[in-house]
């Protein structure tokens, strides 16, 4: 079996989309969707047809921002994250978010050709807040290898 590397990422807004403040944010969500599918290694990502229903359902917050996408290695997802202009908003993140307690952003190892789910990542990000980096969940400063494609 090989594996793709799935990774979550939350966030509260401190805006609603239509605030002109949440501009900078909004106006860039397309473009930067557009430059995640376009980059090496892309693999697949989250996209709602009933405006994150299902995700804000699971994580009890009605103005969550949900973010869930598979890449074919954790090199191609770190390029893409810190070497394109997805940085650049990344940046900005604490003019558009409500600081959390708990960890926004989780990484795993998914068998490859099978899509993670909301729960699933619920679960990826509740487990790096209790236990920390472990294979379950990790983040890109403390990260593990992919499993051995012999299992």
């Amino acid at each position: 079996m090989t594996f793709h590397l799935a990774q979550v990422n939350i966030a509260v807004a401190k805006f609603g989309y239509e605030d002109p403040k949440f501009a900078g944010f909004v106006d860039n969500l397309d473009r930067i969707y557009e430059l995640s599918e376009n980059s090496p290694g892309f693999v697949w990502r989250y996209v709602s047809v009933d405006e994150d229903a299902e995700a804000k359902r699971v994580f009890s917050e009605d103005t969550l921002i949900f973010n869930m996408s598979v890449w074919e290695s954790l090199s191609d997802m770190r390029k893409f994250v810190y070497e394109s202009d997805h940085l650049s908003i990344l940046r900005q993140r604490a003019d558009w978010f409500v600081p959390q307690d708990g960890p926004t952003m989780a990484l795993w190892w998914h068998p490859a050709g099978e899509i993670p789910t909301v729960t699933e990542s619920r679960h990826r990000l509740d487990c790096l807040g209790r236990l920390g980096p472990t294979a379950d969940a990790f983040t890109f400063r403390s990260s593990f290898e992919a499993p051995s494609t012999s299992d």
